[in-house]
Parts: C-alpha cells; structure tokens; sequence
C-alpha cells in the first residue's frame, strides 16, 4: 500500500484532534483525503460513492479518536476505516446477480492440457500499477470484473491487506478467500494479455 502525504509529527496531530482543533482537522483531510478516495473509489467504482464513503469514513473517525491507540500509523488506521465504509457501502446497494467469469478463466485441451490463449507475464498487479501508461488500462480491467471478485482483488494484491484479514473484512472463510483471489487473478490476466502479450514475446 503507497504510503499517504507524511504529517511531520503524528502524535501532536493526533493530540490536536482530540482537542477539537480544526486546523488539525483540516491537515489531516489535505494530508489523506487524496489517498483514501483513491481507496474508496477502488472498491465501490464511481467518484459519487467514493466521496461519500470517504465523507463518512473521516466522520467515523474522529468520533472514534479516543479508540485510536497510535500502535499503527494515522494513515494505517484512517485506510482501513475507509475500507470498512466501502464494503458497507457496496452491501447496502441493491444486489444485482453475480456476472460468471468462467469465460475468462483457463480452459483445457482435450489431452488435459491448459489451452494458453496468450503467452503470459509474471509481473504482479500492484507493480503492472506503478507505471503511469499502465495504470488505466489495469483499472479499467479491474472494474470490468464481477463485484465479489473485483473486491477481493482489490483489497489483496493493491490496498496490502493479508488473505486472514480479508476474509475477515469481506465475511468468508479463509479457503474461499484465497480461491475467489485466484480466480480473480486468472481472469483479470486473461483481460491484460492481448495488451501486454507483445512486451512478453
């Protein structure tokens, strides 16, 4: 997870908070706001949801300042509270019904065999992240899955939470966890290859 706007000295920030300070109020959404729409935008699609979730994720926290014990990072907490609010926000929409993803998993050859449609890479998808020509290209193809797999993806191999504490925050059980992460993976590699097939002949 790419680390927010540094706040020189977080501790009297926080103290700040706790004492109502404004100010302190108002570096804090400068210093994280960005980051953590990013964040929200990520998970729930559109730039509507996404400043509410974040609207609601700074409110819930500086109700909850007095629960905030500095053993992480400001940014730490304010990340996962905001991730908390985006799954939320995706429960309470109107559930539509699960588009499959079989099409963009691997099939076989009658011998068994994986038909290999593309020739692959091995790069991951955080790093396929970190350049600026690629970074459209592989957000587009993320929100271009299923809600339940765009999720986990999401929440695993770009905002850096563990497999246990992804299970946790999205209700399912560790095993179910790490297979929709792999089905994920694979159909989200069957959507980048035609765009990256040449750089990996």
């Amino acid at each position: 997870m790419a680390s927010a706007t540094p706040v020189d000295d977080e501790a009297t920030l926080v103290a700040q908070l706790r004492a109502g300070d404004e100010a302190a109020f108002e570096q804090v959404v400068r210093a994280y706001g960005g980051r953590l729409l990013a964040v929200a935008r990520r998970i729930v699609g559109t730039e509507e949801d996404a400043r509410d979730v974040v609207q609601d994720a700074f409110l819930n926290a500086f109700k909850s300042l007095d629960r905030f014990e500095g053993n992480a990072k400001l940014s730490t907490w304010l990340h996962r509270i905001v991730v908390n609010a985006a799954l939320m926000k995706l429960r309470t929409r109107k559930r539509k019904p699960e588009q499959s993803i079989e099409t963009l998993l691997p099939s076989f050859l009658d011998d068994g065999h994986h038909e290999e449609r593309f020739k692959s890479w091995d790069e991951p998808v955080d790093k396929l992240m970190e350049r600026a020509e690629n970074r459209e290209l592989v957000r587009k193809q993320i929100d271009a899955l299923p809600e339940g797999y765009r999720t986990v993806l999401v929440l695993r191999d770009i905002e850096g939470l563990d497999t246990e504490e992804t299970s946790k925050v999205l209700g399912l059980s560790v095993n179910a966890t790490k297979i929709r992460l792999h089905r994920a993976r694979q159909a989200l590699r069957t959507l980048l290859a035609p765009h990256f097939r040449s750089a990996a002949s």
